[in-house]
């Protein structure tokens, strides 16, 4: 075990809950060994498209408490 390990292990329990939320994000994001090619342009035009959608009215927006309660609706 490295001392840079035995340290951050020793120092985890000092950080906050979204210290450690980052912490866990960032080692995460460094075992991703490449992402494909495009991913990040392809992300960002269909992000556009559906704002386009939202703002045109040809889609409607569902608020977080409607998602909410149709997923607690097919628990039981």
């Amino acid at each position: 075990m490295s001392d840079v390990f035995k340290q951050v292990i020793e120092n985890i329990k000092e950080l906050s809950s979204d210290e450690r939320a980052l912490v866990a994000h960032c080692l995460i994001s460094s075992l991703e060994s490449r992402q494909d090619e495009g991913v990040d342009e392809a992300w960002a035009a269909l992000s556009e498209k559906r704002l386009l959608e939202l703002r045109s009215g040809e889609v409607k927006g569902v608020s977080w408490s409607e998602i909410k309660n149709e997923v607690k609706g097919q628990d039981g």
